[in-house]
Order: C-alpha cells, then structure tokens, then sequence
C-alpha cells in the first residue's frame, strides 16, 4: 500500500485535532497503509526563515520531517478552523518544503467546535496544497462539534465518522494511485 503523511495541523495545549490525527492514523494503518506522522508540537519549527532547501546545515528533526515529506505517496492534513482559515502551525510546516510535494494528492480533514466543523479552513488549505503542487482530493471530512465525537481520551463517540471516512479514504486511495501510476511515466517538470 501508500506512505500516507498525516499532518497535525494544531499545537494547542488541549487540542483537539491530536485525537483526529490519531484516529486517522489508525483507519489508515487498518488498510495496510505505512502511517508517517507529523506532529508540528513533537517537531518544533521555529517560524519559517529559510525554506529547506535554502538552509546550509539543518537540524536533523528537520532532515526527519524532509524524508517523511519526500517519500510520502499522499498527504492527510488534519486541521482545525482558526479564524477561517487553517492555523498557523499547519502553513508553518507545510511551508519548509515544496518541490518534496510535487504531483502527490492531499486529502483534508478539518474539525472546529461549531456546527461547520472547519470547512473554511479546508477551503483555505486547498490553496495552499494547489500551490505546493499537491493538488487536495475533491471531498473533504469535516468533523463539527468535535468534542461531541471524541472522548476525553481520543475514543471516537460517534460511530456514523467510521462509515463516513471509508468513502473519502477510498477516494484519497484511487488519486495516489492514479498520480502515482502517472509519475512512474514522468512528470511535466
């Protein structure tokens, strides 16, 4: 199966979107997928200065992070809603990188405490990862009310999210070997 980037998009204290990020780490390792997780909180970015491959000598959390971007086959963004948009840490991370994303899909996954469960933030990111050359998937898997679907503990409360995300997986799924089976004959560049 595919190396799938999942990206934590929040590094709140009590964020919510780590419970996200883990919960679709698990339904992608349960469809025998290779599950290399970015956590922006774990890694410790100090805001951009230098792209990747500006910098001269750069740490080896950040030479990590460049490998699991680089032979990632697709992306899975977890976001929340800040403000209408995606948060900082999520543009934050993508932004080190760029030629590393080209001609692989991204898939976003948004949540937020209201009733739209991150959609604007979705919308912003799509933009974002058109401009990385990782174009996103048509669908995107909004969670509203988030603190109603997960427990304290990161359990999923509401089972309806499990059959939900089998159709936008299986989506994600078909672009990475739809992309993959046109890189294997080359790219534009």
């Amino acid at each position: 199966m595919a190396k799938i980037a999942v990206i934590v998009g929040s590094v709140r204290r009590d964020r919510q979107g780590i419970k996200v990020a883990k919960w679709i780490e698990k339904k992608l390792l349960s469809r025998n997928h290779t599950v290399l997780f970015i956590d922006p909180l774990e890694v410790k970015l100090p805001l951009l200065d230098r792209m990747y491959k500006e910098m001269t000598d750069p740490s080896e959390k950040l030479k990590d992070l460049r490998n699991k971007i680089k032979i990632a086959e697709g992306y899975v963004a977890v976001t929340p809603e800040y403000n209408r948009s995606t948060s900082a840490a999520m543009k934050n991370t993508l932004d080190y990188f760029l030629e590393e994303y080209f001609f692989k899909p991204s898939a976003i996954v948004s949540y937020s405490p209201g009733v739209l469960g991150g959609v604007n933030a979705a919308q912003q990111l799509r933009l974002v990862f058109a401009e990385l050359g990782a174009p996103s998937i048509p669908s995107a898997f909004t969670i509203p009310r988030v603190t109603n679907v997960f427990s304290e503990n990161g359990d999923l409360t509401d089972e309806t999210y499990d059959k939900k995300v089998i159709r936008f997986l299986n989506e994600f799924e078909w672009y990475i070997e739809a992309l993959k089976n046109q890189r294997v004959k080359g790219t534009p560049y």
